[in-house]
């Protein structure tokens, strides 16, 4: 699929269309319903509220358990309106590029979901619309995780779980949920993907380094973001989720 002849005779559509879904993809990201809801029904900004970060655990703690998962799904749903037009786009388009449907990985697709999903999540942090100071962007990165790759996401999901359990921390099973997003990604398309069958051999290395540089810069990115709450990690201050009627921080 990454033959140079279709490469170069496509660059100029695929360039035009990656960028109409990045910056479509980060618009529809900086819709942060955290704001929008806390202003809607507390008739607060949820950024002054709590820890202050606009997102789904600071609307759990600040507003309740229905606004803290109406606020995680409406989250998700945004990625989704990001990711799978990208990806359906591609697919469509694939065929012209690798000349026909057969068992390899549609990677166009792959990658343009990765990069529709970066964006929308850079929105959820960054968001235009609320000059630029929004969430953390795990919400939005699981589900282009989910969108993507299930391999990739339910590691992530177990290894969140595990710390959650373990902790009751949504800040540390964030952390290393985010962690090991690119380390599954690498072990996946590594070890996984990069066989005859499954895509073109020399889409080996495309494949991997795309797909394990975008996660590992999206997870970056929210490691960095949560940076005052490892500071409270390391300092044992660092407040837990409670499931009983008094509501605790996470």
């Amino acid at each position: 699929m990454f033959h140079s002849i279709f490469f170069f005779a496509y660059a100029p559509t695929l360039a035009v269309s990656a960028a109409i879904f990045a910056v479509g993809s980060y618009l529809l990201g900086s819709v942060n319903f955290s704001i929008i809801l806390s202003k809607i029904f507390l008739k607060k900004d949820i950024r002054e509220m709590g820890s202050g970060n606009a997102g789904a655990t600071n609307m759990l703690r600040s507003a309740g358990k229905t606004a803290g998962v109406l606020t995680l799904l409406l989250d998700a749903a945004k990625c989704v309106a990001a990711v799978l037009p990208a990806r359906f786009f591609y697919l469509a388009y694939s065929p012209g590029i690798d000349g026909g449907p057969g068992p390899e990985l549609c990677l166009w697709a792959q990658w343009g979901a990765y990069l529709a999903g970066f964006c929308c999540m850079m929105g959820h942090i960054f968001p235009v619309y609320f000059k630029f100071k929004g969430g953390k962007g795990v919400v939005t990165m699981a589900t282009t995780a989910a969108l993507v790759d299930w391999r990739v996401f339910l590691i992530c999901l177990g290894v969140f779980m595990i710390v959650f359990a373990a902790s009751r921390m949504v800040s540390l099973s964030s952390i290393l949920g985010a962690a090991a997003y690119p380390v599954a990604t690498f072990c996946m398309t590594f070890f996984l993907d990069c066989r005859p069958w499954v895509i073109f051999e020399e889409d080996y290395i495309p494949h991997v380094l795309i797909s394990t540089t975008i996660t590992c810069i999206g997870a970056v990115v929210i490691i960095v973001k949560h940076r005052s709450n490892i500071k409270r990690i390391l300092n044992g201050t660092e407040k837990k989720i409670s499931f009983k009627k008094s509501k605790t921080t996470a």
